[in-house]
């Protein structure tokens, strides 16, 4: 086998429900990060390149399979509207950030010791 210095793992962590369909994953979780930090969906989306209308989707989508709301949002005015995480999605996004980071460690653990002879 010829040698590749550049072997990388990349792990992608989904939760699925008991029929195996995706339920939550880095796609929800980037957005709703995005919305935590610009206190915006419309911000959020655009600053990951996707259309407003797609993030609403993607978060009715969630709130539907999670039976939970994701997002609180206000209307835009004169000072114009936002959007904040639920303390339902806080939790969530906390869990599922800290799970990542877990499985990813031990994942980059076990790759550093299976490969590093190739």
């Amino acid at each position: 086998m010829k040698t590749n210095h550049d072997l990388r793992l990349a792990v992608t962590l989904r939760l699925l429900d008991g029929e195996g369909q995706r339920r939550f994953g880095p796609g929800v979780a980037a957005l709703l990060t995005g919305v935590r930090e610009k206190r915006s969906l419309r911000a959020a989306a655009g600053a990951m390149g996707m259309a407003y209308s797609k993030a609403w989707r993607i978060i009715r989508t969630a709130e539907e399979a999670l039976d939970c709301k994701l997002l609180d949002s206000t209307i835009g005015g004169r000072h114009g509207g936002g959007a904040v995480l639920t303390e339902e999605a806080e939790r969530l996004l906390t869990a599922y950030q800290a799970l990542r980071d877990e499985v990813s460690a031990f994942a980059q653990q076990r790759f550093q010791e299976h490969f590093r002879d190739l």
